[in-house]
Protein backbone atom coordinates (compact mmCIF):
# COMPACT_ATOMS: atom_id res chain seq x y z
CA UNK A 1 0.00 0.00 0.00
CA UNK A 2 1.29 3.43 -1.42
CA UNK A 3 1.71 6.62 1.15
CA UNK A 4 -1.12 9.27 0.92
CA UNK A 5 1.08 11.80 -0.43
CA UNK A 6 -0.01 12.28 -4.08
CA UNK A 7 -3.54 13.25 -4.94
CA UNK A 8 -3.01 11.24 -7.67
CA UNK A 9 -5.10 11.28 -10.61
CA UNK A 10 -7.51 8.03 -11.45
CA UNK A 11 -5.62 6.60 -14.32
CA UNK A 12 -3.43 3.53 -14.60
CA UNK A 13 -0.55 3.90 -17.51
CA UNK A 14 0.90 0.76 -18.58
CA UNK A 15 2.83 1.67 -21.84
CA UNK A 16 3.54 4.74 -24.03
CA UNK A 17 5.06 4.69 -27.59
CA UNK A 18 6.42 7.98 -29.01
CA UNK A 19 4.80 10.42 -27.18
CA UNK A 20 1.72 8.69 -26.57
CA UNK A 21 0.34 6.52 -23.22
CA UNK A 22 -2.04 3.82 -22.85
CA UNK A 23 -3.91 3.35 -20.04
CA UNK A 24 -5.12 -0.11 -18.87
CA UNK A 25 -8.00 0.24 -20.83
CA UNK A 26 -6.27 0.26 -23.52
CA UNK A 27 -6.95 4.25 -24.32
CA UNK A 28 -4.43 6.38 -26.22
CA UNK A 29 -3.36 10.17 -24.42
CA UNK A 30 -1.64 12.49 -26.39
CA UNK A 31 1.51 13.62 -23.56
CA UNK A 32 1.76 16.86 -23.05
CA UNK A 33 3.57 15.99 -19.42
CA UNK A 34 6.72 14.43 -20.21
CA UNK A 35 6.27 13.01 -16.47
CA UNK A 36 7.14 16.34 -15.01
CA UNK A 37 9.85 17.16 -17.68
CA UNK A 38 11.62 13.76 -17.41
CA UNK A 39 10.50 11.52 -20.37
CA UNK A 40 12.53 13.68 -22.98
CA UNK A 41 12.92 11.66 -25.59
CA UNK A 42 9.40 10.32 -25.61
CA UNK A 43 8.31 6.41 -24.54
CA UNK A 44 9.87 3.25 -25.81
CA UNK A 45 12.66 4.89 -28.49
CA UNK A 46 14.25 2.42 -29.96
CA UNK A 47 17.46 3.98 -29.70
CA UNK A 48 17.43 4.43 -26.00
CA UNK A 49 15.50 1.06 -25.19
CA UNK A 50 18.73 -0.39 -26.61
CA UNK A 51 21.11 1.60 -24.38
CA UNK A 52 19.46 0.58 -21.47
CA UNK A 53 19.01 -2.68 -22.10
CA UNK A 54 22.58 -3.62 -23.65
CA UNK A 55 24.13 -1.90 -20.26
CA UNK A 56 21.52 -3.81 -18.25
CA UNK A 57 23.43 -7.08 -19.46
CA UNK A 58 26.72 -5.82 -19.05
CA UNK A 59 26.98 -3.95 -15.21
CA UNK A 60 24.38 -1.96 -13.46
CA UNK A 61 26.52 -1.29 -10.07
CA UNK A 62 29.77 -0.96 -8.85
CA UNK A 63 29.58 2.60 -6.46
CA UNK A 64 31.69 5.28 -7.27
CA UNK A 65 34.72 3.90 -5.96
CA UNK A 66 35.50 2.62 -9.21
CA UNK A 67 35.15 4.00 -13.06
CA UNK A 68 32.91 3.21 -15.41
CA UNK A 69 33.08 3.65 -18.93
CA UNK A 70 28.88 5.25 -19.84
CA UNK A 71 30.11 7.83 -16.53
CA UNK A 72 33.48 8.95 -17.87
CA UNK A 73 31.90 8.91 -21.12
CA UNK A 74 28.49 11.44 -20.05
CA UNK A 75 30.67 13.64 -17.63
CA UNK A 76 32.63 14.80 -20.80
CA UNK A 77 29.96 15.21 -22.97
CA UNK A 78 27.87 17.11 -20.21
CA UNK A 79 30.83 19.45 -19.26
CA UNK A 80 31.45 20.34 -22.89
CA UNK A 81 28.09 21.42 -23.40
CA UNK A 82 27.75 23.36 -20.63
CA UNK A 83 30.95 24.99 -20.68
CA UNK A 84 32.24 23.82 -16.98
CA UNK A 85 34.96 22.20 -15.30
CA UNK A 86 34.00 18.98 -13.98
CA UNK A 87 30.72 17.24 -12.51
CA UNK A 88 29.04 15.51 -10.08
CA UNK A 89 26.23 12.51 -10.58
CA UNK A 90 23.49 12.15 -7.94
CA UNK A 91 20.03 10.94 -8.20
CA UNK A 92 17.25 13.65 -8.20
CA UNK A 93 17.28 17.43 -8.82
CA UNK A 94 16.81 17.99 -4.85
CA UNK A 95 19.80 15.90 -4.55
CA UNK A 96 21.72 18.25 -7.12
CA UNK A 97 20.71 21.54 -5.71
CA UNK A 98 21.99 20.64 -2.18
CA UNK A 99 25.24 19.60 -4.11
CA UNK A 100 25.71 23.11 -5.53
CA UNK A 101 24.44 24.82 -1.88
CA UNK A 102 27.46 22.89 0.12
CA UNK A 103 29.46 23.67 -2.80
CA UNK A 104 29.07 27.37 -2.41
CA UNK A 105 29.60 26.95 1.70
CA UNK A 106 32.65 25.27 1.09
CA UNK A 107 34.18 27.90 -1.80
CA UNK A 108 33.27 31.11 0.68
CA UNK A 109 34.84 29.21 3.78
CA UNK A 110 38.00 27.83 1.76
CA UNK A 111 38.50 31.67 1.16
CA UNK A 112 36.88 33.74 3.99
CA UNK A 113 36.87 31.46 6.81
CA UNK A 114 33.21 31.57 8.55
CA UNK A 115 30.47 34.21 8.71
CA UNK A 116 29.89 34.15 4.81
CA UNK A 117 27.50 31.21 4.29
CA UNK A 118 23.84 33.10 3.58
CA UNK A 119 22.69 31.81 -0.37
CA UNK A 120 20.14 34.10 -1.74
CA UNK A 121 17.00 32.62 -3.48
CA UNK A 122 14.11 34.15 -5.33
CA UNK A 123 10.60 34.08 -4.52
CA UNK A 124 7.66 32.08 -6.25
CA UNK A 125 11.21 29.72 -6.65
CA UNK A 126 11.39 26.16 -6.33
CA UNK A 127 14.64 24.42 -5.40
CA UNK A 128 13.35 20.60 -3.49
CA UNK A 129 11.90 18.72 -0.95
CA UNK A 130 14.60 17.65 1.42
CA UNK A 131 14.36 19.99 4.34
CA UNK A 132 17.33 22.15 3.28
CA UNK A 133 15.92 22.66 -0.80
CA UNK A 134 12.66 23.51 1.15
CA UNK A 135 14.20 26.44 3.06
CA UNK A 136 15.65 27.27 0.07
CA UNK A 137 12.67 27.77 -1.69
CA UNK A 138 11.04 30.61 -1.93
CA UNK A 139 7.39 29.98 -1.50
CA UNK A 140 5.89 30.36 1.70
CA UNK A 141 3.16 27.84 1.59
CA UNK A 142 5.93 24.95 1.30
CA UNK A 143 7.41 26.10 4.80
CA UNK A 144 5.14 24.26 6.82
CA UNK A 145 5.48 21.09 9.19
CA UNK A 146 9.05 20.17 9.03
CA UNK A 147 10.63 23.19 11.33
CA UNK A 148 13.30 23.62 12.19
CA UNK A 149 14.16 24.03 8.18
CA UNK A 150 18.00 24.21 7.38
CA UNK A 151 18.97 28.10 8.58
CA UNK A 152 21.57 30.39 6.18
CA UNK A 153 18.78 31.27 3.09
CA UNK A 154 16.85 34.70 2.03
CA UNK A 155 14.24 35.32 -0.59
CA UNK A 156 14.26 38.62 -2.26
CA UNK A 157 11.65 39.53 -5.34
CA UNK A 158 12.83 38.67 -8.94
CA UNK A 159 13.97 41.35 -10.78
CA UNK A 160 14.55 43.29 -8.04
CA UNK A 161 18.56 44.39 -8.03
CA UNK A 162 18.21 46.69 -5.42
CA UNK A 163 17.16 44.21 -2.90
CA UNK A 164 20.07 41.76 -4.01
CA UNK A 165 22.70 44.78 -4.05
CA UNK A 166 20.73 45.57 -0.39
CA UNK A 167 21.90 42.55 1.00
CA UNK A 168 25.28 42.24 3.53
CA UNK A 169 28.62 40.86 3.58
CA UNK A 170 27.25 37.06 4.59
CA UNK A 171 25.99 36.44 1.51
CA UNK A 172 27.84 33.69 -0.84
CA UNK A 173 25.73 32.86 -3.40
CA UNK A 174 22.71 33.38 -5.70
CA UNK A 175 20.73 30.61 -7.00
CA UNK A 176 17.82 31.48 -9.44
CA UNK A 177 15.98 28.91 -11.69
CA UNK A 178 15.53 30.66 -14.97
CA UNK A 179 12.19 29.83 -15.42
CA UNK A 180 10.35 29.47 -12.37
CA UNK A 181 8.58 26.52 -12.80
CA UNK A 182 6.48 25.20 -9.86
CA UNK A 183 6.11 28.87 -9.62
CA UNK A 184 3.99 29.64 -12.03
CA UNK A 185 6.07 29.06 -15.46
CA UNK A 186 7.57 32.89 -14.82
CA UNK A 187 10.61 33.23 -17.07
CA UNK A 188 13.52 35.53 -16.30
CA UNK A 189 14.12 38.39 -17.96
CA UNK A 190 17.63 37.84 -19.31
CA UNK A 191 18.80 41.42 -18.88
CA UNK A 192 18.03 40.99 -15.25
CA UNK A 193 19.91 37.32 -15.08
CA UNK A 194 23.00 39.18 -16.60
CA UNK A 195 23.21 41.85 -14.11
CA UNK A 196 22.87 39.13 -11.11
CA UNK A 197 26.23 37.65 -13.03
CA UNK A 198 27.81 41.09 -12.79
CA UNK A 199 26.80 41.38 -9.41
CA UNK A 200 27.98 38.08 -8.05
CA UNK A 201 31.46 38.43 -9.81
CA UNK A 202 32.24 41.90 -8.75
CA UNK A 203 31.31 40.25 -5.06
CA UNK A 204 32.75 36.97 -5.16
CA UNK A 205 29.66 35.28 -4.74
CA UNK A 206 28.85 32.03 -6.91
CA UNK A 207 26.02 32.42 -9.16
CA UNK A 208 24.01 29.48 -9.19
CA UNK A 209 21.46 27.92 -11.52
CA UNK A 210 18.98 25.42 -11.04
CA UNK A 211 18.29 23.90 -14.24
CA UNK A 212 16.27 20.64 -12.86
CA UNK A 213 13.28 21.38 -15.33
CA UNK A 214 14.73 23.72 -17.72
CA UNK A 215 17.89 22.15 -18.46
CA UNK A 216 18.50 19.03 -20.75
CA UNK A 217 16.92 20.95 -24.14
CA UNK A 218 13.83 21.75 -22.39
CA UNK A 219 13.44 25.41 -23.07
CA UNK A 220 15.48 25.47 -26.92
CA UNK A 221 19.08 25.16 -25.84
CA UNK A 222 20.82 22.60 -23.81
CA UNK A 223 21.13 24.97 -20.59
CA UNK A 224 18.43 27.84 -20.26
CA UNK A 225 21.07 30.14 -18.78
CA UNK A 226 22.84 29.92 -22.18
CA UNK A 227 20.01 32.20 -23.55
CA UNK A 228 20.85 34.86 -22.06
CA UNK A 229 24.36 35.15 -22.56
CA UNK A 230 25.81 33.79 -18.91
CA UNK A 231 27.60 31.11 -17.47
CA UNK A 232 27.33 30.49 -14.70
CA UNK A 233 29.64 29.19 -11.56
CA UNK A 234 27.48 25.71 -11.22
CA UNK A 235 24.71 24.16 -12.57
CA UNK A 236 22.15 21.54 -11.35
CA UNK A 237 19.81 19.59 -13.60
CA UNK A 238 17.98 16.07 -13.58
CA UNK A 239 14.58 15.11 -14.87
CA UNK A 240 15.19 14.79 -18.40
CA UNK A 241 18.34 13.86 -18.82
CA UNK A 242 18.10 9.97 -18.50
CA UNK A 243 14.94 9.56 -20.72
CA UNK A 244 13.12 8.55 -17.70
CA UNK A 245 15.16 6.96 -15.28
CA UNK A 246 16.10 8.75 -11.83
CA UNK A 247 19.35 10.26 -12.85
CA UNK A 248 20.75 13.90 -11.82
CA UNK A 249 23.75 16.00 -11.05
CA UNK A 250 25.99 19.39 -10.61
CA UNK A 251 28.40 21.02 -12.91
CA UNK A 252 31.03 23.51 -11.59
CA UNK A 253 32.99 25.96 -13.61
CA UNK A 254 36.78 26.82 -13.40
CA UNK A 255 36.18 29.17 -10.05
CA UNK A 256 34.61 26.28 -7.53
CA UNK A 257 35.89 22.91 -10.11
CA UNK A 258 38.41 21.82 -7.33
CA UNK A 259 36.39 22.87 -4.36
CA UNK A 260 34.89 19.29 -3.63
CA UNK A 261 37.74 17.18 -2.38
CA UNK A 262 37.71 13.74 -1.29
CA UNK A 263 35.17 12.63 1.66
CA UNK A 264 33.50 16.47 1.41
CA UNK A 265 30.05 14.77 -0.64
CA UNK A 266 29.30 11.62 -2.26
CA UNK A 267 26.22 9.42 -3.27
CA UNK A 268 25.98 5.32 -3.65
CA UNK A 269 24.16 5.57 -6.73
CA UNK A 270 25.21 8.83 -8.58
CA UNK A 271 26.57 7.86 -11.99
CA UNK A 272 24.56 4.28 -12.05
CA UNK A 273 26.41 2.53 -15.56
CA UNK A 274 22.21 1.95 -16.74
CA UNK A 275 21.60 5.49 -16.33
CA UNK A 276 24.57 6.68 -17.71
CA UNK A 277 23.82 4.61 -20.57
CA UNK A 278 20.20 6.08 -20.98
CA UNK A 279 21.48 9.48 -20.44
CA UNK A 280 24.17 9.19 -23.49
CA UNK A 281 21.43 8.21 -25.80
CA UNK A 282 19.47 11.06 -24.43
CA UNK A 283 21.55 13.32 -25.59
CA UNK A 284 22.13 11.87 -29.30
CA UNK A 285 18.17 11.66 -29.66
CA UNK A 286 18.02 14.79 -28.39
CA UNK A 287 21.03 16.56 -30.83
CA UNK A 288 18.80 16.11 -33.89
CA UNK A 289 15.52 17.23 -31.84
CA UNK A 290 17.18 20.49 -29.81
CA UNK A 291 16.94 22.69 -32.57
CA UNK A 292 13.05 22.44 -33.17
CA UNK A 293 12.33 23.24 -29.42
CA UNK A 294 12.11 26.64 -30.01
CA UNK A 295 10.23 26.60 -33.01
CA UNK A 296 7.84 24.11 -31.20
CA UNK A 297 7.42 26.11 -28.01
CA UNK A 298 6.83 29.38 -30.37
CA UNK A 299 4.01 27.33 -32.31
CA UNK A 300 2.08 25.98 -29.32
CA UNK A 301 2.14 29.89 -27.93
CA UNK A 302 0.50 31.37 -30.31
CA UNK A 303 -2.05 28.76 -30.61
CA UNK A 304 -2.98 28.60 -27.16
CA UNK A 305 -3.41 32.74 -26.91
CA UNK A 306 -6.41 32.08 -29.32
CA UNK A 307 -7.64 29.74 -27.41
CA UNK A 308 -11.45 30.50 -25.44
CA UNK A 309 -10.92 31.07 -21.43
CA UNK A 310 -7.00 31.59 -21.99
CA UNK A 311 -5.83 34.78 -20.24
CA UNK A 312 -1.98 35.02 -20.99
CA UNK A 313 0.43 32.52 -21.84
CA UNK A 314 4.57 32.57 -21.16
CA UNK A 315 7.11 30.21 -21.11
CA UNK A 316 10.32 29.31 -22.65
CA UNK A 317 10.75 26.55 -25.31
CA UNK A 318 8.82 23.81 -24.12
CA UNK A 319 8.29 25.05 -20.98
CA UNK A 320 4.71 26.80 -21.47
CA UNK A 321 2.22 28.49 -18.62
CA UNK A 322 -1.28 29.35 -19.34
CA UNK A 323 -3.27 32.05 -17.43
CA UNK A 324 -7.35 30.37 -17.14
CA UNK A 325 -10.44 31.42 -16.04
CA UNK A 326 -10.69 28.42 -13.67
CA UNK A 327 -9.36 25.81 -11.60
CA UNK A 328 -6.46 24.29 -13.21
CA UNK A 329 -6.58 21.06 -11.46
CA UNK A 330 -10.32 20.86 -12.40
CA UNK A 331 -9.10 21.78 -16.34
CA UNK A 332 -6.38 19.28 -15.80
CA UNK A 333 -8.64 16.52 -15.02
CA UNK A 334 -11.25 17.19 -17.47
CA UNK A 335 -7.96 16.96 -20.27
CA UNK A 336 -7.22 13.81 -18.81
CA UNK A 337 -11.05 12.28 -19.28
CA UNK A 338 -10.22 13.81 -22.77
CA UNK A 339 -7.15 12.25 -23.83
CA UNK A 340 -4.35 14.64 -22.65
CA UNK A 341 -2.02 14.14 -20.03
CA UNK A 342 -1.19 18.39 -18.37
CA UNK A 343 -0.06 19.18 -15.10
CA UNK A 344 -0.50 22.57 -12.95
CA UNK A 345 1.93 25.31 -11.87
CA UNK A 346 1.17 27.86 -9.07
CA UNK A 347 -2.27 28.53 -7.98
CA UNK A 348 -3.76 29.63 -11.69
CA UNK A 349 -1.41 27.77 -14.27
CA UNK A 350 -2.01 25.07 -16.37
CA UNK A 351 1.53 24.08 -17.08
CA UNK A 352 2.68 22.25 -20.70
CA UNK A 353 5.49 20.13 -20.78
CA UNK A 354 5.70 18.26 -23.73
CA UNK A 355 8.57 15.87 -24.83
CA UNK A 356 11.05 17.66 -27.12
CA UNK A 357 10.79 14.79 -30.11
CA UNK A 358 6.60 15.50 -30.00
CA UNK A 359 5.61 15.76 -33.48
CA UNK A 360 3.54 18.82 -34.66
CA UNK A 361 0.58 16.35 -35.46
CA UNK A 362 0.64 15.04 -32.24
CA UNK A 363 0.80 18.64 -30.98
CA UNK A 364 -1.79 19.37 -32.84
CA UNK A 365 -4.12 16.83 -31.54
CA UNK A 366 -3.29 17.94 -28.25
CA UNK A 367 -4.69 21.67 -28.96
CA UNK A 368 -7.33 20.52 -30.78
CA UNK A 369 -8.06 18.19 -27.39
CA UNK A 370 -7.22 21.65 -25.41
CA UNK A 371 -9.55 23.68 -27.52
CA UNK A 372 -12.44 21.69 -26.70
CA UNK A 373 -11.83 21.52 -22.69
CA UNK A 374 -11.57 24.95 -22.70
CA UNK A 375 -14.88 25.25 -24.35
Amino acid sequence: MLMQTYNRFNVTFTSGKGCKLYDDNGREYIDFASGIGVNSVGYAHPEWVKAVSEQSGKLAHVSNLYHTQPASELAARLVKLAGMENVFFCNSGAEANEGIIKLARKYSHDKYGDGRAVIVTLKQSFHGRTVTTLAATGQSSFHKHFFPFTEGFTHVPPHDLEALKALGDDVCAVMLEVVQGEGGVFPLDHDYIRAVSGLCRERDWLLLTDEVQTGIGRCGSWFAYQQAGILPDAVSFAKGIAGGLPFGGFMAGKKCGDVLRPGDHATTFGGNPICAAAAMATLDILTEALPEVGQKGKYIMERLEKLPKVRGVRGLGLMIGIVTDGNPREIVCGLLDAGLVALTAGTDVVRLMPPPVITYDEIDKGLEILKEALK
